[in-house]
Order: structure tokens, then sequence, then C-alpha cells
């Protein structure tokens, strides 16, 4: 995984994409801000599990991922999750947030997202049905306890530390695609225009 989908420094900001002002000042509110500044998103403002990027390919969704960990000083993990050899797919799943846990902050970002996770088909492959739930399993467990987002303060002081464990982010062309139990996870949804 760390060799094949890892990237350490994510040297992308904000000032590196040309336009789409509209999608990176949401991007903020909506991610960035939550995770710098917990003390001040809690109870109904708290960030959700997830983001799903959604537009016509080429519009910068990856790119908006890559900047979102390099905002963030997070290492930047992206991944299609499928493997050819029925069994590996659950466990590269399992592989995937295990190392983003050891490397974190991190930001998991699955581009195509609705290949992994579409809506439950007849004749769909017991394979295909394992790497679903697996995911679903891991995203649920972000944000239990003290996992994704850990508040430290200061004794004293005003000043705040934030440390947070992983966010997971999804881009698809396709959002009316996704399965039900995978929109629900992810909570925040953006459109990215051409």
């Amino acid at each position: 995984i760390s060799n094949e989908i890892m990237e350490r420094d994510s040297n992308v900001r904000w000032d590196d994409i040309a336009g789409l002002d509209h999608a990176k000042k949401s991007v903020t509110e909506m991610v960035i801000w939550p995770l710098l500044r917990p003390d001040i998103f809690r109870g109904c403002r708290s960030p959700g599990k997830g983001l799903l990027l959604f537009g016509p390919p080429g519009t910068g969704k990856t790119t908006i991922g890559k900047a979102i960990a390099g905002e963030l000083k997070a290492t930047f993990f992206s991944s299609s999750l499928t493997s050819k050899w029925i069994g590996e797919g659950e466990k590269l799943v399992r592989a995937l947030f295990g190392v983003a846990s050891c490397r974190t902050p991190a930001v998991i970002f699955i581009d195509e997202v609705d290949s992994l996770l579409s809506q439950e088909i007849r004749g769909e492959h017991e394979s295909s049905r394992r790497i679903k739930a697996q995911f679903l399993i891991e995203m649920e467990g972000i944000g239990s306890g003290n996992e994704q987002l850990l508040l430290i303060g200061k004794p004293g002081t005003d000043r705040w530390t934030v440390e947070f464990d992983k966010n997971v982010l999804g881009a698809t062309n396709r959002p009316q695609e996704l399965d039900e139990a995978a929109r629900h996870r992810f909570s925040k949804r953006l459109y990215i225009p051409l």
C-alpha cells in the first residue's frame, strides 16, 4: 500500500488550482476548518465522515483531494481498491485504512468511487459485495471514539492543536449509481463543474 498509493507530502495547495473558487471555498468550510478548529465545529456543526466530489471528468476532483491533503499537511492515499484476485480486495481495504492509521494525519481519496460502492445489482459477484461491505465498515469506524478528531487544549491558554486520524474523500462522475449506505457515509457532497 505505502509503495503503490501513498504520497507522503502532497505539495498541491489551493493557490496551485486556477478557478474553482466556489469549490475551494466550500471544501475549506466543509473539511479544512472543521479539522483545524474542532472547538468551533461541535454538535450539529461537526464534520461528516466523508466528502463526495462529483462532476464531469477532468474538472479537478483529484487535484482538489491532493490540495486538501496539502493544506492539512496530511499523507495522501489515492486508490481504486480493485484487485484481480478473489479475496484480495477486502485485504486491500483493511490494509489501506491500517496504513493510513499509521501515517496520520491522512486523506484517503477513492477515485471513481461508484465502481467500488455501486448499488447492488442482481448477479453482483460475491467478492464485490465483500469489498463494499469491508469499505463501509472501515469508513463507519472513522470518528468513533477519538479516532477522527482529537482536540487538545493547552491548559491556561486559548491555544488549541488538533490531531485527526483519517478523512475519506470520494470522486465520481455518476453519484446516482452509489449504494444508499455509501451515500449515507459521504455525508458532505460537492458538485465540481466544468
